[in-house]
């Protein structure tokens, strides 16, 4: 529910998440702190009141939230509300999260962004376990400050040692997880207690009230002032009116850029500077900061995808990696498991990920920690090694939490969510298994040596690529037919013909990380045979050829682009112009083949 009363933009904003076990008042607090500072819309709270009056229902403060239908029959707040108010001060977005074990996933979403927390334990129930899961879910989201409300005050006759014991049992709680609590407060929601003045009920009570708390957190560091990361979200080219501008879009996650700033994409590395900075009906500028979103177009055109992260040069870069250490919270029914393909984002990229190793497991109820865990079940904390099938760009959650940041994706629901904390330079599980093949690899009688004699040529596999699929498959289908007219084994292997023998349906090889395994297995298998094998891949990058190659070890790869090179980091063997002629390419990629002591020289 958004209250929709006008704010004053011109001052200071902050976010705040409440938190806490189901039923313990967080609906109740926020309502009573809109109904206390005025910032409902005029006529609703008599509104209510007077519905409850006329329906013989007691009235509470908490109906101002229950705005869902579904919430207002279970009882629980299940999605995200949100709530404005404000003060002289500053402006306050308050994010009531979830509280029912059920929606763990949702309370995630809700204190991703938020500046502080309000955490709710009722004074009766005292400390439950979701109490010490959103405790350790506020930390591992980066939230620092963090105040306790100790609610319902009331209904234990503002006893005093009730709310010690509370105090010293959960700040032990969150001493254990690295947590300093900003402030413990006594309040009650529905009588108001210290919620915006100080209660005669609790006189022994000298602390700030929760709108003097609220006054006190500060919004977190401005992100403008961190160094510049975009996510690429998507890419947009215009051809009306002879404008042929390449737009770079997406929302500015931190930092600041400015017209002629060089800047480089990652995970691609490639690099450009900006040229415009461009936006819809928006006063043109030459300086922009988060959180804007906002379009680039550069002075040089890149062919980079969504997904990417924008850094500026000039500053400190962010890490690219495949394999890291990470803290996520589990809430899927079924465990999470090795050798399972999860999806993970991040900022704008969606990649197929891997838990590679538990390092250890955390109940965050219980704080009880397992080292020997094969598996991490819902509601465990799991510091873990996690593997993704293609380099990301991300940052270590001490630096920028908004891009270390991720959520994991399983069968299309959230899964689980969590932070990366630093890099694993280990072996890849992609080289494990390479390994682990060469090792068991059984040979026949017929050594690579005799094939090569007897067929006049070694195996090798050609991968031509670039920027037109379709002549790509004419050149590679053509040079299979010159290689078999020179009497060499040449064969041409076709993207569909791989996805045929899958329940798949896929456009292009680089769609599936899977078609990619499959390929570079099979190119493996038919090189080892001493086959020259022929196939044409659309808009692979540098990662994905490096697998390929890393696949149809120990035998060799050789790579021809088409048109302009937009490898990075890769090195190809053979660039070809874009206009050149079939018969032209057939002779230089022959060439490179010979070069490469592939083909005897008799055959060009």
């Amino acid at each position: 529910m958004d209250t929709n009363y006008e704010l004053n933009f011109s001052k200071e904003h902050l976010k705040t998440v409440i938190v806490g076990h189901v039923d313990h008042g967080k609906s109740t607090i926020i309502g009573r702190l809109l109904a206390d500072t005025n910032s409902l819309p005029e006529g609703k709270l008599e509104g209510i009141k007077e519905s409850c009056r006329k329906n013989s229902k007691p009235f509470e403060y908490a109906f101002l939230l229950d705005a869902l239908e579904n919430e207002q029959n279970q009882g629980i707040t299940i999605d995200m509300a949100r709530c404005f108010l404000q003060t002289e001060k500053r402006n306050y977005i308050i994010i009531d999260a979830p509280g029912h074990i059920e929606f763990l996933k949702n309370m995630l979403t809700g204190a991703a962004k938020a500046d502080s927390a309000l955490l709710v334990i009722d004074a009766k129930e005292g400390i439950q376990e979701n109490s010490k899961r959103h405790g350790y879910m506020l930390s591992m989201l980066g939230v620092k400050q963090i105040a306790i409300l100790v609610n319902k005050f009331d209904l234990v006759d503002y006893d005093k040692k009730i709310f010690d014991d509370i105090v010293t049992n959960y700040t032990e709680f969150l001493d254990n997880i690295g947590v300093t609590a900003t402030n413990f407060i006594p309040v009650s929601g529905m009588a108001g207690d210290n919620i915006k003045d100080h209660s005669p009920n609790t006189s022994w009570y000298t602390g700030p009230t929760v709108l003097d708390q609220l006054e006190l957190f500060h919004p977190v560091a401005e992100t403008s002032e961190k160094a510049f990361r975009m996510p690429v979200q998507d890419i947009y080219k215009f051809t009306n009116d002879n404008d042929d501008r390449r737009i770079v879009a997406g929302t500015i996650e931190s930092g600041t850029i400015s017209v002629g700033d060089e800047v480089v994409f990652l995970p691609s590395g490639k690099e450009s500077t900006i040229k415009n900075i461009e936006g819809f009906n928006t006063e043109p500028t030459s300086t922009i900061s988060a959180p804007h979103a906002s379009g680039f177009t550069l002075t040089t055109q890149i062919y980079i995808k969504s997904g990417e992260l924008m850094c500026k040069k000039e500053e400190e870069v962010a890490e690219v990696g495949t394999r890291f250490r990470v803290n996520l919270f589990w809430l899927r029914h079924s465990p999470m498991v090795k050798g399972k393909k999860y999806k993970l984002k991040i900022g704008a990229a969606h990649v197929t990920a891997e838990l590679v190793e538990i390092l250890n497991v955390l109940d965050a109820s219980e704080l009880s920690s397992v080292k020997s865990k094969d598996a991490i079940n819902r509601h465990d904390v799991g510091e873990c090694i996690i593997e993704t099938t293609k380099p990301i760009a991300f940052d270590f959650v001490n630096k920028i939490e908004g891009t270390a940041r991720f959520v994991l994706v399983d069968d299309y629901d959230i899964a689980g969510g969590g932070i990366i904390i630093s890099k694993d330079e280990n072996s890849s599980i992609l080289e494990e298994r390479i390994a682990a093949r060469e090792i068991s690899w059984e040979s026949g009688l017929v050594t690579s040596k005799e094939r090569e004699v007897k067929n006049r040529h070694k195996g090798k596999s050609v991968v031509i690529t670039g920027s037109s699929i379709e002549f790509n498959k004419t050149l590679a289908k053509k040079l299979e037919r010159k290689l078999f007219d020179s009497h060499l084994n040449s064969y041409y292997l076709g993207v569909s013909s791989i996805a045929s023998g899958l329940d798949i349906d896929i456009k292009n090889i680089a769609d599936d990380d899977e078609e990619i395994r499959r390929f570079g297995e099979l190119s493996r298998i038919m090189t080892d045979a001493g086959i020259i094998v022929i196939s044409a891949l659309n808009e692979v990058d540098d990662y994905e050829l490096e697998k390929l190659k890393l696949l149809n070890s120990p035998n060799e790869l050789l790579v021809v682009n088409v048109g302009t090179n937009n490898f990075s980091n890769y090195k190809v063997d053979v660039n070809l112009s874009e206009i050149v002629n079939i018969e032209q390419g057939i002779w230089d990629i022959m060439n490179a083949l010979n070069k490469h002591k592939v083909i005897p020289e008799y055959c060009i």
